[in-house]
């Protein structure tokens, strides 16, 4: 493998010839869904297969034009659709391209981050608690790391790994529980944090032989998209029953069998909603895309459908309101002495930054061991000649860090670093003591800084087994700067105004996190709970305590649980966001789990919903407004669908019950179908949000996507076009012959269609030519264009069956169009708006 660097890695040019060498480290992904897939999928939907049959009926016939017209029609639908599934699979290739893990590595003596997939053998790779190995792997410096194997061996209890010692094979043996160094794709790190050399990648690895994909996104159908594809199910079976009945008949009564089988047909066709998995997937696969790129990446679809309906936010202050860039702002000591960085350190103060640092992971990942070290190197503090033996890392019940060096001469030192509380009690501290530094501690806290203790212990031998049995001595208080992000308060106003409620949840100090809160632009009106006050009182009475508090001090990842079942059990749509491996029940509890893309853990991602590719505040918000954006255009698209079939349903039935001449034949209902498709999957799809969209409050939680009150709408927009359809050919037919008064209401159909669709897509404050209307033009222009070639072209109108009426007619036929589709939207301009009730208290 050649030689590498102790701690510089491969530089640039040597990773780039090994991922020549060896590929990517990736495993063979699925196949995508071919073109030859698609249409095949595409010929079984039942509309299709009743096109077909019609247009064969045609050429026995002998109408050849019909039929060719329709296998035409046929193809450019098949086409329309293949171009929406080709663009949704495009949309979701995109997002599996976006959702790719990334991973931290040292290449020519700099840390970086890098896709997963560029890894390659010989690479120096840094790893932390709650990350999933990206390769095989061995374990070089660090931590002894405790690893959960159970994605390859089955079992659940973590496997220690020690460091790597000279003997060791370079060619790692199967997983096992026996103590190794040896780490393997797809295994996640439980415990600890070092540095690693890649050993296996891709196909070569662990994971790769055994032919496993772990973490991909899958494109799942949502629960709706099931329902939806149920239900044109049984509305095909319905379909093809009321095709045989309609032929039976006219058959019987008219004796005319032919007829009776093109009626049939035609009723059929004009039944099946088969738009609604087509605009259900599109919408799912291109709302997941915009939230992308929106740097919100969708790991469940579902959740499109639950995000614009959030009423509850729970977020982390670190990172998410604040820049999560730690600096180390002050220093203080129990000698009453307390300074910034801009001078020289007294003993006392630099003991205490010392201590940090030995009580700091050696491969920091943390930001405040990150700022620690960046300070004490930016002092030019001498760094003791120690090397590290043991540390204990975090714990819910020990909140704190730590390590214990080995010495030169055999001596030991221990250095431990967290909460104040947790410290002070490690050390005896007396009342005074802690009192003194507790009130240090407050102090810090009010300007905002976050405040961890510092001890020291040093002693001979190997040391006890747990920190409690160290005889630790109180040093002082480390208190860490992170401002609150520039963009932090607008969208805490947005939030409020949107009604949704903004909850801090961190495990700082009550007055850290309400100096936070503050300058964030939280009501801090209730002050703050801490997880003791969280424990201790009664679920129904933290519930109510919830309604009016925004901020949480002190909470341990079981509280954050805790606080997410409460604000469910009140009522509240939670969104939750966490970046740790022990957030993750929280994540899977709440509504919508939001995971931190560039700090959060593979757990944390894992059990979430979405993901931040960039941990700001404002994103969640974006993703909300783009959330209620999609519900609102898929409502509508659907509620046009289901509008405009009743229309055609009912003029290809009522004149067979009424014993007319039939309105209309398979090639005028496909004509129908050309135009809404891609209304469907372009127009709505493609609307902005209304102006206030962000200025309303979050729907109910129990308003679904398409209920009584769309049914209903959608009822009364389509029998109000067909009874003005119909009745214009009731009137034509006292003035004209059968011909011309079948083209009169077939005018009123397709103008009628592209009106009722350009008005439930319009949104109050909507301009009807905006550049986003352009796909609505364009196939308005292609409809009337046929429209006027039918009516125009004698071949045309006789394949049709109709004629172009006289010049009243057709005007009354455009009039009846525009104010049969229109009406609704007319009303809402007319009347007066609902005014929101007004946001919550965020």
């Amino acid at each position: 493998m050649g030689a590498i660097a102790q701690d510089g890695g491969l530089s640039e040019a040597e990773a780039a010839r090994r991922l020549s060498e060896f590929g990517r480290n990736e495993l063979p992904r699925p196949p995508r869904r071919g073109l030859l897939r698609i249409l095949w999928e595409t010929m079984r939907e039942p509309m299709f297969l009743l096109m077909a049959g019609a247009a064969v009926l045609y050429l026995i016939l002998g109408d050849v034009s019909e039929g060719l017209f329709l296998i035409a029609a046929s193809g450019v639908a098949v086409g329309l659709v293949i171009f929406q599934e080709s663009r949704s699979e495009r949309a979701l290739q995109a997002l599996r391209d976006l959702a790719e893990p990334h991973v931290r590595v040292i290449r020519g003596g700099h840390e970086r981050r890098i896709a997963a997939s560029d890894l390659v053998p010989g690479d120096l790779l840094l790893v932390s608690e709650g990350e999933r190995l990206a390769a095989d792997a061995l374990l070089l410096r660090g931590d002894m790391l405790s690893v959960d194997e159970s994605a390859l061996t089955g079992e659940s209890a973590p496997v220690q790994k020690r460091l790597a010692e000279a003997g060791d094979a370079e060619v790692p043996p199967p997983p096992s529980a026996d103590l190794t160094p040896y780490l393997y794709a797809g295994t996640l790190v439980a415990r600890g944090q070092s540095s690693v050399r890649v050993i296996r990648t891709g196909v070569h690895s662990a994971l790769g032989q055994i032919g496993a994909s772990l973490a991909s996104i899958e494109p799942e159908p949502t629960p709706l998209q099931q329902t939806a594809g149920r239900l044109v199910g049984i509305l095909g079976v319905t379909a093809l029953a009321f095709c045989a009945l309609v032929a039976l008949a006219y058959g019987a009564l008219r004796h005319d069998w032919i007829g009776g089988v093109l009626s049939g047909i035609t009723t059929a066709i004009a039944l099946v909603p088969e738009e609604f998995p087509m605009v259900l997937a599109v919408f799912m696969a291109l709302g997941a895309w915009r939230l992308a790129s929106h740097r919100v990446l969708v790991r469940r679809s579902a959740v499109i459908e639950t995000l614009g309906a959030a009423t509850a936010l729970c977020v982390d202050k670190t990172g998410t309101l604040t820049e999560n860039h730690m600096q180390v702002a002050q220093l203080w000591s129990p000698q009453g002495e307390a300074a910034d960085l801009s001078g020289v350190l007294s003993d006392g103060l630099a003991g205490v930054l010392r201590a940090a640092v030995l009580a700091s992971a050696v491969e920091a990942s943390d930001p405040m061991d990150r700022a620690v070290r960046e300070a004490h190197a930016r002092l030019g503090l001498a760094a003791e000649p120690l090397g590290l033996e043991r540390s204990w890392p975090v714990q819910p019940e020990r909140m704190a860090l730590t390590q214990v060096w080995r010495a030169d001469g055999g001596g030991r030192v221990a250095a431990v670093k967290g909460a104040p509380e947790a410290v002070l009690k490690l050390c005896g501290a007396d009342q005074t003591e802690a009192r003194t530094a507790l009130g240090a501690v407050e102090r810090f806290a009010a300007q905002g800084l976050r405040v961890l203790a510092v001890a020291r212990a040093d002693f001979d031998g190997p040391g006890p087994d747990a920190p409690e049995a160290i005889r630790f001595v109180f040093l002082g208080l480390v208190g860490y700067l992170d401002p609150v992000r520039a963009e932090v308060p607008a969208a805490i106003a947005q939030a409020r105004t949107a009604g949704i409620k903004v909850i801090m949840i961190t495990g700082d100090h009550p007055a850290t996190a309400l100096a936070i809160a503050g300058m964030a632009g939280l009501d801090v009106g209730a002050g703050a709970m801490t997880g003791a006050d969280v424990a201790a009182l009664p679920f129904p009475t933290l519930c109510e305590r919830l309604r009016e508090v925004r901020v949480f001090a002190r909470i341990t990842p079981d509280q954050k649980l805790l606080i997410v079942e409460a604000l469910k059990t009140d009522g509240e749509v939670v969104a939750m966001t966490g970046d740790g491996v022990n957030d993750a029940p929280a994540l899977e509890a709440a509504h919508i789990g939001i995971a931190m893309g560039r700090r959060g853990t593979d757990v944390a991602r894992e059990a979430s919903d979405l993901v931040l590719m960039e941990d700001s505040f404002a994103a969640i918000l974006g993703g909300v407004a783009l959330g209620r954006r999609i519900f609102a255009n898929l409502r509508r698209a659907l509620t046009y669908v289901t509008a405009i079939h009743l229309p055609i349903a009912g003029l290809a039935l009522l004149p067979i019950l009424v014993g007319l001449p039939p309105i209309l034949f398979p090639m005028h209902v496909v004509v129908m179908e050309l135009a809404i498709d891609p209304i469907c999957a372009l127009v709505f799809e493609g609307e902005p949000s209304e102006a206030d969209a962000m200025r309303q409050p979050p729907r109910r939680k129990d308003e679904t996507l398409f209920g009584p009150r769309q049914i209903l709408l959608s009822l009364l927009q389509g029998g109000v076009l067909l009874a003005a359809s119909f009745g214009l050919y009731l009137w034509a037919l006292e003035r004209a012959p059968v011909t011309e008064a079948r083209g009169a209401a077939f005018a009123a159909l397709v103008l009628g269609n592209l009106v009722l669709a350009l008005s439930d897509a319009l949104s109050s404050s909507g301009r009807l030519f905006a550049p986003h209307r352009r796909p609505f033009w364009l196939i308005a222009g292609a409809a009337c264009g046929l429209l006027a070639v039918i009516f125009l072209l004698p071949g045309a109108a006789r394949m049709f069956e109709l004629e172009r009426p006289t010049s009243a007619i057709l005007g009354l036929a455009v009039g009846v169009a525009l104010l049969a589709g229109s009406w609704t939207s007319i009303g809402a301009r007319l009347l007066p708006r609902p005014r929101s009730a007004g946001g919550a208290r965020a």
